[in-house]
């Protein structure tokens, strides 16, 4: 982040200069933890932390498990909202939008991005591996780790998701004053295309 000045005295008629300049800059290699919220099958909203990938100027990227519930909750309903809190500058961003496959490259790319940690996670972090014992898990992690030293890819189960925003609101707390949120939605015509507005909301 280069910490723009906040809020702009004239915002810009887009909010994706901003989401650039709030999020980690692609090849950073930071990976801030996000709450994801979607609409559960039972019809409530549901909500889990992931990592943001990537913001790449115009979608933000996450990664999952095909098994996982909110894969299932995104093939019923393809929209979700993103939450990333900065508390350490005073921040926070909503991004609100529909959401789609990320190419095999991208989630390749991702993957690669991933720690160690992470990318052993990424393959024994399943449903039979949860209902061992703590020892066994760290066993079965230790047999893996040791039977695989080398650079790993990802597993057939690994995806990625990417958010194309029609809403995004943009919050920064103020010691001195109140905190405010710039709010911005995308307005669609009829052809597809749109236009976007904002608005300024009370913090």
């Amino acid at each position: 982040m280069t910490g723009l000045p906040y809020p702009p005295s004239v915002p810009p008629d887009e909010p994706f200069g901003l989401l650039a300049d709030w999020l980690p800059a692609p090849g950073s290699g930071e990976t801030p933890v996000m709450t994801l919220s979607t609409t559960g099958v039972d019809g409530y909203p549901d909500a889990r932390t992931v990592l943001l990938s990537l913001f790449d100027g115009a979608r933000v990227h996450f990664h999952t498990d095909s098994r996982s519930r909110k894969v299932v909750e995104l093939g019923v309903a393809p929209r979700a909202t993103v939450t990333l809190l900065q508390p350490e500058v005073a921040r926070q961003v909503v991004v609100t939008g529909d959401v789609a496959p990320a190419t095999p490259a991208e989630a390749l790319a991702a993957f690669r991005n991933r720690s160690r940690y992470l990318q052993l996670l990424a393959w024994l972090n399943d449903v039979g591996t949860a209902q061992l014992g703590p020892a066994e898990r760290r066993a079965r992690w230790a047999a893996f780790d040791a039977a695989h030293p080398g650079p790993l890819d990802p597993p057939p189960t690994w995806r990625g998701f990417t958010v194309t925003p029609v809403r995004v609101v943009l919050w920064e707390g103020d010691e001195q004053g109140p905190s405010t949120r710039l709010a911005y939605e995308l307005e669609r015509g009829r052809k597809g295309r749109g236009r976007w507005t904002w608005e300024r909301w009370a913090g």
